[in-house]
């Protein structure tokens, strides 16, 4: 994948403002300010101005300095290009000084691991690297964007008050660049999503070791963009939806690496394109007002029924056999995974966490991470 890189331009150590060379001019023609301000005609107070650096050269300035001072316009505009990159420069640098406190507060190291970002020597280049990240000019920006909600049309929820609000906005962002790499040649449609569901069940029951790409062909087929990427250790999301320039776009990290926990955390996020639209993010595993959690719910019940419906767990449940070959049995009766059963049982607390654990599978998205 991608990393930011440094632009490396030559910067000189100081360029000085093009009136201080004006005034050497005057002086080696024996010129006073006055009377070059009248044979240019610009003001007087103007052209002291310019040579206490005080105020630009503009182009028509440039042009009537030529003709009096015989060298070309061109130069002094030059001259006063380089000064105000020069000065431009300066400010910013000043503000990545600024901003190294910011950048203190990701986790670079594990962004660097995860080859999200380059190597980092100096502070100064961790600044640098993480606006190139977001796509950010300041920290001041970073701040708007993901605290202040400046762009609500396209990011609609504040980090702020979250636990771990920069390491969740550099898992945001990376799915952001992740979707944004990953081709889609079909438009959004909910009848496609439901169309395909049948088919992606289907994996959850055989479980093939491709499995994770295929579901993400399967998704490109209904117009979602389907994303993997591993969590960072401050930011434990299991999943994210929100859309991207009116693409749905689901977000996995597949931290708990096991197939059960998966397949709910993808159908919740299905839930959330299909009940709740495009007005929201939806974050798991971070505290929601009433009103979000009341979504939250909604997902999970949507998932829920997805993977084992109210009446094929009640089946199960008042056989009251756990079995090993018992689950197997009733996975292939419901067409799913014995994973998917234990990992019910095991949330309606019907049997200990402990029990088949044999049953389920380990995930490992790192093969599928684009």
């Amino acid at each position: 994948m991608d990393m930011a890189t440094t632009i490396n331009n030559y910067t000189p150590s100081v360029v000085f403002h093009p009136g201080e060379t004006l005034a050497d001019k005057l002086e080696e023609m024996g010129m006073g300010v006055k009377e070059f301000a009248v044979r240019t005609s610009k003001p007087e107070k103007t052209i002291i101005a310019v040579i206490k650096g005080d105020s630009a050269i503009t182009s028509d300035m440039s042009v009537a300095f030529e003709t009096v001072t015989k060298i070309p316009a061109h130069f002094w505009m030059n001259k006063q290009r380089a000064y105000d990159e020069y000065i431009a420069r300066q400010k910013r640098e000043l503000l990545i000084q600024n901003s190294a406190e910011w950048a203190m507060l990701f986790p670079i190291a594990d962004m660097v691991k995860k080859g999200w970002l380059a190597p980092c020597k100096t502070v100064r280049e961790k600044v640098f690297q993480l606006f190139s990240f977001f796509g950010v000019s300041t920290s001041r920006a970073w701040e708007d964007y993901y605290f202040n909600q400046q762009l609500k049309v396209a990011f609609r929820i504040s980090l702020a008050k979250t636990k771990e609000p920069y390491a969740i906005s550099a898992w945001l962002r990376q799915g952001e660049l992740q979707a944004a790499n990953l081709e889609q040649d079909v438009v959004y449609s909910e009848k496609s999503l439901k169309e395909l569901i049948p088919q992606m069940k289907t994996l959850i029951a055989t479980h093939p070791q491709d499995f994770a790409i295929r579901l993400q062909t399967l998704c490109l087929q209904a117009g979602i963009k389907l994303i993997y990427t591993p969590c960072l250790p401050k930011a434990p999301i299991n999943g994210a939806t929100r859309w991207l320039n009116d693409t749905p776009c689901i977000q996995l990290s597949g931290r708990h690496k096991r197939n059960d926990i998966f397949w709910f955390s993808f159908f919740h996020e299905v839930g959330h394109i299909l009940l709740h639209g495009k007005k929201d993010i939806f974050l798991e595993n971070i505290d929601y007002t009433d009103k979000q959690l009341e979504k939250e719910h909604e997902a999970d019940t949507f998932a829920s029924k997805i993977l084992l419906s109210p009446s094929e767990e009640a089946e199960i449940i008042k056989s009251g056999d756990y079995t090993l070959q018992s689950i197997r049995y009733f996975a292939e009766k419901f067409c799913t995974h014995p994973a998917i059963i234990v990992g019910r049982l095991q949330h309606l607390k019907v049997i200990p966490y402990w029990q088949d654990q044999e049953l389920i599978e380990k995930v490992d998205l790192d093969s599928a991470v684009k």
